[in-house]
């Protein structure tokens, strides 16, 4: 399976998706995790994207509940704009 998939998806407009793989299928981080990549592409990446992000199949206890959450365009655009979130050098 590859990690990173993308694909042309509309008019000069690509969809990116990526499964990333928490190193328990426990971990907390997951949604931070989720942050990180996602600011760190949109920050990087001056091509028109979609994201999606998502845990790999079978790889998290709670994988469908993240991923629904993980890929909530209000939630995230709130997320990003957590002044903590800000300050780090990971998310920034």
């Amino acid at each position: 399976m590859n990690s990173v998939q993308v694909q042309p998806f509309e008019e000069n407009c690509y969809l990116v998706r990526i499964d990333f793989n928490p190193t328990v299928p426990h971990c907390s981080l997951a949604s931070l995790i989720d942050l990180c990549l996602r600011g760190k592409i949109q920050k990087n990446v001056v091509e028109r994207i979609k994201l999606d992000i998502v845990i790999a199949e079978g790889k998290h206890s709670t994988e469908e509940e993240i991923n629904k959450q993980i890929n909530d365009k209000e939630r995230v655009a709130a997320a990003l704009e957590n002044p903590n979130l800000k300050k780090c050098s990971i998310v920034a």
